[in-house]
C-alpha cells in the first residue's frame, strides 16, 4: 500500500508537510454588485449576479457577518465583486477580521498604509488588443503603475485564444514591472465572437504554457500539472464538470453521490444573505468551465487519488504549493 511516507524523498516530505498544516478553509465574498469596467464575458454580470440581491450598504452588518464566518471556521476570505475596491472599508473589515485575498481590475490602488500585507490579484485579460475588445480598455497600463513592484500584487493573466503564441510578450511587460503572474484560460460566457476555445488551440497553448515556466520559472507561479489539467479539463482520467467540482456552495450542494468537496465553502452575495451556486456562475455550462481555482481545488481535493505514485503525488504537492503561495499562506 502506497503512503505519503513511502513515495517521497526528504526535501519532497518536508515541503507535503508545510502545506499539510494549513488547514485551508476558503470562502467567497461579493464586496459589492458596483464595477468600473463592464468586462465582455465577466460571469458575474453575464449571469445577472448582479441583481441577484440587493447590496447591503450598513458596515456594521458586515462586520457581524465577518465576525460570524470567522466563528464558522473561514480562515481565508476571497473578495471579489464587482470590484472590491470601489468599497474599501469592507475590504478593511474583512482584512481586521479573517486573512483575506483582494481580487481588482488595479484600476484603484489599495492602500498600502491600511493593508501592508494582503495579496492582491490583478486581472488581466490578454495583450492590449484583447483588453480593448474584451473590457474596454488597457488596464495593464494603469495597473502596472499602480502595483509595480509590490511584493504582495501578481496579476492573474486570463488566457484568451487570440493569444496562443503570443503569451511571452505579456509576461516580459510583467517581468519589467517587477511582478509575478499566474495564467488560467478566459471561459467567454457571453461567447464573444473568436474567443472561444478550439482543441488544437488548448493543445498548442499547454505547450506554450510550458515552455514560459521554464524560461521565466521566478516570475510564473504555475506548474505543468495544472497546465495539463486546465487545458484538457481530465485529472487522472476523469473529466472536470458538475458531478466533479468540488467549489459548490455547500447548501445548494445536492450531488449525489457527494464528490470531494471544499469543506464548508459558500459563495456569498452582497446582502449577506443569499448565496451563489458555485465559485464562478449559475449559468456556465460547467463541462466548458475553465476557471483555474476551481481546476486548482479539483486537484487538491483529491490527495488521496493522487497518492499512487510518486510523480502523482509530486504534481499534487506542486498545485497545493501554489494555490497556497497565491493566496499568501506561504511565501514565494
Amino acid at each position: 500500500m502506497n503512503t505519503v511516507s513511502s513515495l517521497l524523498d526528504k526535501d519532497w516530505h518536508e515541503r507535503y508537510k508545510r502545506i499539510a498544516k494549513l488547514n485551508i478553509r476558503s470562502s467567497i465574498y461579493d464586496v459589492t454588485n458596483r464595477c468600473n469596467l463592464r468586462c465582455k464575458g465577466c460571469f458575474f454580470f453575464s449571469s445577472n449576479e448582479h441583481i441577484a440581491a440587493q447590496e447591503e450598504m450598513d458596515i456594521k452588518k458586515w462586520e457581524e457577518f465577518i465576525d460570524h464566518e470567522k466563528e464558522r471556521g473561514v480562515n481565508l476570505a476571497i473578495l471579489i465583486g464587482g470590484e472590491p475596491t470601489l468599497c474599501m472599508d469592507r475590504v478593511e473589515a474583512f482584512y481586521k477580521r479573517i486573512p483575506s485575498y483582494c481580487a481588482t481590475n488595479g484600476l484603484i490602488k489599495v492602500d498600502r498604509n491600511k493593508f501592508p500585507d494582503m495579496m492582491v490579484g490583478i486581472s488581466l485579460w490578454g495583450g492590449g488588443e484583447d483588453e480593448k475588445i474584451l473590457r474596454g480598455r488597457d488596464t495593464f497600463a494603469i495597473s502596472s503603475k499602480n502595483y509595480a513592484g509590490d511584493h504582495y500584487a501578481y496579476y492573474l493573466y486570463t488566457i484568451t485564444p487570440r493569444q496562443v503564441g503570443k503569451i511571452e510578450p505579456v509576461i516580459k511587460r510583467i517581468v519589467d514591472v517587477g511582478l509575478k503572474v499566474h495564467l488560467q484560460l478566459l471561459s467567454n460566457d457571453e461567447g464573444v465572437d473568436g474567443f472561444s476555445w478550439k482543441e488544437s488551440e488548448l493543445k498548442d497553448l499547454r505547450l506554450e504554457m510550458d515552455e514560459v515556466l521554464d524560461k521565466y520559472p521566478q516570475t510564473l507561479i504555475s506548474s505543468k500539472y495544472y497546465h495539463e489539467v486546465i487545458t484538457t479539463g481530465k485529472m487522472l482520467g476523469r473529466s472536470f464538470g458538475w458531478m466533479e467540482c468540488p467549489s459548490v456552495t455547500e447548501a445548494l450542494d445536492n450531488r449525489k453521490p457527494q464528490p470531494r468537496r471544499l469543506i464548508h465553502f459558500v459563495r456569498w452575495a452582497s446582502d449577506l444573505k443569499t448565496v451563489h451556486r458555485c465559485c464562478t456562475s449559475a449559468t456556465r455550462d460547467c463541462s466548458t468551465c475553465k476557471d483555474g481555482a476551481a481546476h486548482m481545488s479539483w486537484i487538491m481535493v483529491s490527495k488521496r487519488a493522487h497518492v499512487s505514485s510518486t510523480k502523482d503525488l509530486q504534481n499534487w504537492i506542486e498545485v497545493y504549493e501554489m494555490f497556497a503561495k497565491l493566496y499568501s499562506l506561504i511565501p514565494w
